[in-house]
């Protein structure tokens, strides 16, 4: 276990689960997306998340991929694990795992069918008092999940539950509501927890600006995320959205509902990352016209950041 999830700041990166060509998770892909995310300079790696297709995984998939990240990243950085599953048992067991792996916390959203917020409150008070001491990210993400967390809801989860230590915003759109979070946090709590944000990073300029500690999302350059967020950082704004703008073009197409993952992995290959694109099934194979269409934007890019005098990342 490493780091304190309240006090972290900069880019986490969502990490992808990479298959090989018999469909059998890419071990050797792993190694090198970790040691990628490392070189990269983020402050922590989340797996099995919404884009690790964590649903296509058995439950020894997920223990060994589990045990083959942490060991790599656990000293190096914080380690956060997506738990999320319809069956508490199995959501307590998972969480407990990761722990002894060397994980520095779980990350949990809401589970489809939670109408309101006294039912939301209902399932996670049980979550909590099955992890017990387990930190937790609190992930809020209704265009996947269907789950609304109200901002009183997630107020009065962060009060009751000293194991939150962070929470995931990804409600869309959002902004206003992160403004109040954040002066609520403020002004009203006791204590300190972080707060990320995710999307695919279509809003980081706009979320860095209202406050938010720092940016947890899968896009193929984290290294550009980590520049953002470092240049903001460093009183030099107005350069950390210019070279946003010029990413911007290929965050939002990664963002494409169906193909989304398809396209991350296509230019994690392209880039020398991981040996294959392979999205296990059900998932979507790129066409030819796809592929042209990706391949321009990387043409786009790197004339935009020679213009621009900015770094020009492997691979494109």
């Amino acid at each position: 276990m490493l780091g304190d999830l309240q006090e972290n700041k900069g880019v986490i990166a969502i990490a992808t689960t990479p298959f090989d060509e018999k469909n059998y998770i890419d071990y050797e892909s792993v190694e090198s997306l970790a040691d990628y995310y490392l070189e990269s300079g983020v402050s922590g790696v989340t797996i099995l998340g919404v884009m690790g297709e964590a649903q296509k995984l058995n439950i020894e998939e997920q223990k060994s991929l589990i045990k083959k990240y942490s060991d790599k990243l656990k000293n190096k950085v914080p380690v956060i694990v997506g738990v999320s599953n319809p069956g508490i048992d199995n959501l307590e067991l998972l969480s407990k795992f990761s722990m002894d792996a060397g994980a520095s916390g779980v990350m949990v959203s809401g589970n489809n069918g939670l109408k309101n917020d006294d039912q939301i409150k209902s399932y996670f008070d049980q979550i909590i008092k099955r992890t017990r001491d387990i930190p937790i990210c609190l992930q809020d993400y209704p265009p996947t999940t269907n789950v609304y967390f109200s901002e009183s809801i997630i107020n009065n989860l962060i009060e009751d539950h000293s194991s939150i230590h962070m929470f995931k915003h990804e409600d869309c759109p959002g902004h206003n509501k992160l403004t109040r979070l954040i002066k609520y946090r403020k002004e009203n709590l006791k204590r300190k927890y972080s707060i990320f944000v995710g999307n695919g990073g279509l809003y980081v300029p706009q979320e860095l600006r209202r406050g938010a500690d720092g940016i947890m999302t899968g896009f193929a350059f984290i290294e550009m995320l980590v520049n953002v967020f470092d240049l903001f950082n460093n009183n030099s704004k107005e350069n950390s959205e210019d070279l946003f703008d010029i990413y911007l073009p290929l965050i939002r197409h990664e963002q494409q509902f169906g193909i989304g993952l398809a396209l991350r992995k296509f230019v994690l290959q392209k880039r020398g990352i991981i040996k294959f694109s392979k999205v296990r099934a059900p998932g979507p194979i790129l066409s030819n016209e796809d592929i042209e269409e990706i391949n321009n934007l990387f043409k786009r890019l790197k004339s935009k950041l020679i213009e621009k005098d900015f770094p020009v990342p492997d691979g494109i």
